[in-house]
Formats: C-alpha cells, sequence, structure tokens
C-alpha cells in the first residue's frame, strides 16, 4: 500500500535545511510521513566517515534521501573547484558505503544536470550521459555527483543494493540562495533587477552573451520527482527530472526585467562565460517509470519566487 510506505517507513534525509530539502520534508510531511530524521551539518558532519556510521547505527533509517551538496553558480564553481569536487564526492561515497553496511533498504541519490556533457544533444538522454566531459567550469563539482551513479550502479550489481540515481535540472523558487557570491541565474537576475529598481539605475550588467539556453524546474515540482521515484522507481538507469522547456538566457532575463518592472539598459558583459551552450532535457522516462510532470508553469513559478524575494527583503512591487 502506498500510504503505508509513507507511514511506516524511517526515512532520513541529507541536505533538509537546503532549498530543495525544506521542499522535500513539506512533501514527506503531506504524505504523512510519521519517520523523519535530517540532521543538519553540524549534527552530523557528512564529511566525516565516523559521524555517519554513529548516526545509521543510532537511528536505523531504512530509506536515505541524499540532497546533500555543495554547490552554487559559475562564479562559485570557478573559485572552489577542490572544494566542490572533494566534500560532494567524500559526502557521497561514505554515506552510500555506510547505508550499505547498515541494511539500508533504499538509497536516492540526487545528481545534478552539471553532470551531462558540455555539448551534449539537446535534449539531454540518459543514455548520453557519458557521451563527453562536462562543463569546464562545473565540472569537479558534476563528475564528483556523478560518481554517485557509478557506485549506486556498482553496488547494485555487487550486493543487490537499491540504490537510484536522479538527475534535477536547474531549480528555482522562494527560499533559494540569493547571496551574489554563491547564487544560480535566477535568483542572481532577480535580485540585481530589485536593486536597479530600487537604486533607479539606467542599466544593469549581466554576464555572458544571453546566446546559452537553460532548462529550469520548480522547486516543488523537483520534490514532487523525488518523492515519486522513492516510493515507485528501484532501476539502474538514471532519471531526469526537469520541465522539459528549454529557454535563452537572453529571454530569461528579459523575462525577469518584466516580472520584476526594470525598465532600464541590460548590458552584457561578453568576458564573462556563459557556462554550458546549451541545457534541455528528455523527461520522457520520468513520466513513464514513475509518473512525474512538472506542474507549475515557469512564470507563475517566477511570479511566487520575485513575491518571495521582495517580500524578505521589505521591497514593494
Amino acid at each position: 500500500m502506498a500510504g503505508e510506505f509513507w507511514t511506516k517507513t524511517r526515512f532520513l534525509v541529507t541536505g533538509g535545511g537546503g532549498f530543495l530539502g525544506q521542499s522535500l520534508l513539506e512533501g514527506l510531511r503531506r504524505r504523512g510521513a510519521a519517520s523523519v530524521l535530517a540532521p543538519r551539518s553540524r549534527e552530523c558532519d557528512l564529511r566525516r566517515e565516523a559521524a555517519i556510521a554513529g548516526l545509521l547505527e543510532r537511528h536505523r533509517p531504512e530509506v536515505i534521501l541524499h540532497l546533500a551538496a555543495v554547490v552554487g553558480g559559475i562564479g562559485a564553481n570557478r573559485a572552489n573547484p577542490g572544494k566542490y569536487f572533494y566534500e560532494n564526492l567524500i559526502m557521497g561515497v561514505q554515506l552510500m558505503e555506510q547505508a550499505r553496511r547498515c541494511g539500508v533498504r533504499k538509497f536516492v541519490a540526487v545528481g545534478t544536470v552539471c553532470a551531462y556533457p558540455k555539448f551534449a544533444k539537446v535534449p539531454f538522454r540518459e543514455d548520453e550521459i557519458w557521451d563527453g566531459y562536462p562543463e569546464e567550469t562545473n565540472a569537479p563539482y558534476g563528475l564528483a555527483k556523478k560518481m554517485l551513479l557509478v557506485q549506486a550502479q556498482a553496488y547494485r550489481q555487487q550486493y543487490g543494493f537499491n540504490a537510484i540515481y536522479l538527475l534535477p535540472v536547474n531549480l528555482y523558487g522562494p527560499r533559494d540562495n540569493f547571496d551574489p557570491e554563491s547564487s544560480h541565474v535566477i535568483p542572481a537576475l532577480i535580485r540585481k533587477c530589485l536593486e536597479a529598481r530600487r537604486d533607479g539605475a539606467p542599466f544593469m550588467e549581466v554576464w555572458g552573451t544571453g546566446s546559452a539556453s537553460r532548462e529550469f524546474l520548480y522547486v516543488d515540482d523537483c520534490a514532487e520527482g523525488i518523492l515519486l521515484a522513492t516510493e515507485r522507481y528501484d532501476k539502474p538507469d538514471p532519471v531526469n527530472l526537469g520541465s522539459g522547456q528549454e529557454l535563452s538566457i537572453k529571454d530569461l532575463v528579459l523575462t525577469i526585467a518584466r516580472l520584476t518592472g526594470f525598465t532600464g539598459e541590460i548590458r552584457w558583459d561578453a568576458t564573462k562565460p556563459d557556462g554550458q551552450p546549451r541545457r534541455g532535457l528528455d523527461v520522457s522516462r520520468a513520466r513513464a517509470e514513475f509518473g512525474f510532470q512538472a506542474r507549475v508553469p515557469f512564470e507563475e513559478g517566477l511570479r511566487r519566487t520575485i513575491a518571495w524575494y521582495a517580500g524578505t527583503i521589505g521591497f514593494r512591487l
């Protein structure tokens, strides 16, 4: 019974205090999950094997959803390649190994679209994930998270360990990270537009040329996809989670400017990197395997995100 899966299973969620983690925990509560442990990093440092082993020994989770990650936008990735590689790799490798040793029933590894090759054919298909090297600015992060797929498949083959691997596209929504030093493109642009409006600035500068494309998924939709896979999917093949809608960065900037009411000039700084040239996912596997389909229209999701952030800084739209 689906209801009993949620009410009678002991869950462990890593990264539960993060952007996606908060939405996931809300989704678990809506499903009636009665036993959910979501320790913060200060309570369990996933970089320390002994800390993980102790946590699992004490709480004996049956299902682990591993969301924890050290992550940021292009600038943060360029500044921290070693840190992002090591910390993401060591957290995932040690957690899955200790989960196997502790008899965890299912491990849900949440990867990243950054694992795909830089020049992957659009739409990105899961079976083509190994057809090239990731985009250089985020390759250390993308490859560290990609090793979770290797580990999951190897452990399934050797130990019969039920680990699945999901590939979310770029996320956005309320409670995102709006720090200009580490934020991703949507919160960075929202902040820039609102600050430009507040200051009466005649122009706003944006990184790159605007020619790159991205696909975006509302954070609550992503959480729903993860939970559907947790309940219904038990295969070794990776699965994309996305909206299936590709958008150019230029169109994204114009849309956010319109929704925030910024009417000044947009200046493109072509000396800054565009990142991966294109991103767009084939989302048919998620729909076929566990019935996932994005629900929140993009502009509606942007409006919610803008309204949330404007409220946090006391800005009247």
